[in-house]
Parts: C-alpha cells; structure tokens; sequence
C-alpha cells in the first residue's frame, strides 16, 4: 500500500505537469541546449585532438630532422608538448579552457604553459562556456526548484491536503511520491543527454570509448541522477515546510543563489586570503636565490663548483680538465640541470599545497554546498580539474628533465674537451642519429582511481546529503496540514 500511493503521487505530479504545454516546451529547450552544447564540445575536442596529434607529428620530425651538431645546442632546441582534452572532457570542461595548452621544454628553464582557449576568446569567457555540465550544474537545478516549489504548498493552500490526509495518506507517502515525480521530470532532460553523449562518442570516435572511459561515464552518470535526486527532495521538502507557494519559491530561489554564486565566491575569496600564492615574478626569484644557494654553473669561482672541479682532477689524477678523459663542461651542466630542477621543485612544491590548500577550503564547502561536491567529483571525472592540469605539468617536467640530461650524457661521452679540436678521438659535434633515439613525448592521463581519489571527500558528502535530506522527507512529521 505504500508503494503503491507514493507511484499514485509521483504518476500524478509527471502527468499533470506534462499536461502544461510550457513543461514540454521547456524540456524539448533543454534537451536541445544539452545535444548543442555536447555536440560543439565534442566537436571542438576532436578538433584539438587532429591538431594535437599533426603539430606533435610535426614537432618529432623536426627534432629528428636536426642535422648533426653539438648536443647542449639540441638541449636548447628544446621541445613543444601540446596538452590534450580528456576524451570526456567534452562533458565537462571545467578549467581546461583558462589553462594554457602549449609548453616548449628546454634545458635550465621550466616554462610556463602557455595559449589557453580562454586567451584567445572574448572577455565573455569568464561567465563559462554554455557547456552540458553547467546546464546540468546551474540551470537544470533551477528548473526543478520552478516545477516543485509549490507540489506541496499549492494543497495547502486550496484546502487540498487536509482531504488527502483524511483518507489514510501519510507524510512520508505524499513526499516521497512528489520527490520521485519531480525526479522523473528531471530525468526527461538528462537521460536523453546521457544516451546522446554516449552515441556521439561511440559513432564519431570509438577509439575512446575504453573501460577506463565507461567507467568514469558511469560513475559520472550516477553524480548527476544522485545531484537530480537531491535537487528534488530539496524542491519538496520546502515547499512542504513552507506557509505558502510564494514563500517557497522565494526560500527555493535563495538556495539557488547561495549554492551557486554566494558560497562559491566567498570559499575562493576565503581560501586566496588565508593562503595567498607568491607572483610569478616572486616565485621566479625564489628559484633563483635558491639555486644561488646550491651553486652557479656559469660562475667559475662559485664554491661548490670549484670543489667539484678541484675533487674531479684529483680522483682522476690530471692538473686540467682536458685531460679528463670525458667531457667536463657536459659534467657541470649535468650537475647544474640538477641543482636548478632541485631548486625550482622544491619552490614547486611549495606552491603546489597553497593551490591545494585553496582547493580543499572550497572542496570542504561541500559539506554545506551540495552543488560544490557534483562540480568537483564532474571535473575530476571528465578530466578537467586542476589536479589532471598539474599531472600533466609533471610530465612534461619529467620529460624536459630526461630530454637535458640524456643530452648533457651524450656530450660527456662523446663530445671532446677542447672545442673544436677532435681530442682522443672524439669529435665537437654528434650525428643526428642520436636525436632519433631519445623517446617521443606520450603523455598518459591519470588513471580512475587516480582521479578518484582525489575526490573522496566531495562524494562522501553528496552522499551525506542525500542521506540527510531523505531522512527529513522519511521522518517528517509534524509538518503543518492547514
């Protein structure tokens, strides 16, 4: 009998909101909005892809191409690395777009990453693109709070729901039928997006449909009916607590406002107070003191280079460093990449937990914003949080780091003590063989889990949430009839 009169309750509110032509048309908008917005997205994703994989073509045959020359002049030749859109980023973008694309790796310098979308586009950006996660994010939400605010409170008002009561209906039944009825209004917009994503994915680029992808899908499916689920109790529950229709959709409108603008704001404001992050300019300095610090590799009289020389020509048993039987200028460069990698990760570092530290005050949000969990645990998913951005940098670090020292190597082994001199058989240059054998650069995306646990905390408080709001809706039941 219970479940029979909640599906009584739920088959109601459906039917009789589709019975509003204005409930069908602004499903059909949505629906319409999230196919355009997936369609550009995933349009726009395979684009870059085709671009990324033509320029990193292009880039390996020039670096293949070189012709013979010095090794350290290579180094410096450096590489380009293009970052790549998550195969689901297309879903959701999250920041990839304000963060840049393109990186050149040279060595003794870590570069910026650099041309992000955002760059390149009209201030217009900043407000967000109109992308299928902040459809589903900011304004289907709103949507559900405009269906339900009155489900519960319009009864109320017209009299209605002292008669409901008098034939046996609890509270528990009538508000969980008009929550499951809202949802599956919810559902008529984002399961057409859900299946739509899917085909666009499978018909124009199944090479990305992998196990890792429908498993992050899935998990990413779930968020959002969860979010919807929650939405809509939401929706009831206040418009059952409320006095009248007009009030409910006042208290459901400030919701809205606090969980999307309000709140968010005031965590990022908070976080960039209490932990501010150095300027570039600042935190360049710091590199540069500390590797002062370590030692200059340009500066003959620095002391730990001049120890180094002085215990070299000692353990070898030579007065100079031509007599050493590799090349020394290869051996202090090798040190000195070293030190200034040393220098600059440790600054790095540094740097790194104050993001994180910004990161969590807003993650931890989550706790009285259910929206922040969804959007956190969506970016992690799809690819496009800052933890994915920086997993990159650390490659491309990794790889600027190999690509240095594999040349500082090479000019140890090969290349002669005396410029231009061929001393013990080995010449002032190297044949443009050895650049074909130093590895592409195959950046790998983190992996599932990696990304999910991250975010543990956003979905250990959705589902908290959840948890919470269908107690109320189960336990209530002291709530005003008249």
């Amino acid at each position: 009998m219970l479940l029979k009169n909640i599906k009584i309750f739920a088959h109601q509110v459906i039917t009789t909101k589709l019975k509003n032509k204005g409930t069908l048309y602004l499903i059909i908008i949505f629906n319409l909005l999230l196919f355009a917005a997936l369609y550009a997205e995933f349009e726009v994703r395979s684009h870059d892809h085709h671009q990324v994989e033509k320029y990193s073509k292009d880039v390996r045959q020039r670096w293949e191409n070189n012709p013979d020359k010095h090794p350290h002049r290579m180094a410096h030749y450096g590489y380009l690395v293009f970052r790549e859109k998550h195969p689901l980023g297309f879903f959701d973008p999250g920041i990839h777009n304000f963060l840049g694309n393109v990186v050149f790796l040279e060595a003794h310098q870590q570069n910026t990453i650099n041309s992000s979308e955002a760059s390149y586009s009209s201030g217009l950006l900043r407000f967000g693109y109109l992308s299928a996660a902040m459809i589903l994010q900011i304004l289907a939400p709103l949507l559900i709070f405009f269906w339900g605010f009155n489900l519960v409170s319009h009864n109320r008002e017209n009299g209605t729901l002292k008669i409901i009561f008098t034939q046996g209906i609890s509270w528990k039944q009538l508000l969980w039928g008009n929550t499951l009825g809202l949802y599956g209004l919810a559902l008529m917009i984002f399961v057409p997006a859900v299946i739509f994503s899917l085909l666009l994915a499978l018909l124009h680029d199944p090479a990305i449909v992998t196990a890792q992808f429908m498993g992050r899908y899935g998990l990413l499916v779930l968020t959002y009916s969860l979010h919807f689920l929650l939405i809509a109790m939401l929706a009831v529950y206040i418009s059952a607590r409320s006095k009248s229709s007009r009030s409910a959709l006042i208290t459901l409108l400030g919701v809205w406002l606090l969980f999307n603008l309000i709140l968010p704001k005031v965590a990022t404001v908070y976080g960039q107070t209490q932990y501010p992050a150095p300027s570039k300019i600042v935190f360049g300095t710091k590199v540069e003191e500390e590797l002062l610090k370590l030692g200059d590799s340009h500066n003959p009289d620095d002391p730990h280079y001049q120890y180094l020389k002085d215990s070299v020509l000692a353990a070898y048993k030579v007065k100079s460093t031509n007599e050493l039987p590799f090349n020394y200028s290869g051996f202090v460069m090798k040190e000195g990449e070293k030190l200034s990698a040393q220098a600059y990760n440790k600054h790095y570092d540094g740097l790194l937990k104050i993001y994180k530290r910004q990161n969590n005050i807003f993650r931890f949000t989550a706790i009285v914003n259910p929206m922040v969990a969804v959007k956190q645990v969506s970016m992690a998913l799809a690819g496009s949080d800052y933890t994915t951005y920086d997993d990159f940098r650390a490659q491309t670090e990794a790889y600027r780091y190999k690509l240095a020292q594999t040349m500082n190597n090479l000019q140890i082994k090969f290349i002669s003590n005396v410029r231009g001199k061929r001393i013990q058989g080995k010449p002032d240059i190297l044949s443009k063989s050895h650049w074909s054998q130093f590895p592409d650069f195959n950046y790998r995306f983190l992996s599932f889990s990696q990304s999910l646990a991250q975010e543990y905390f956003s979905l250990i408080a959705l589902l908290v949430w959840l948890l919470g709001l269908g107690l109320l809706v189960n336990y209530s039941k002291n709530l005003k009839v008249i």
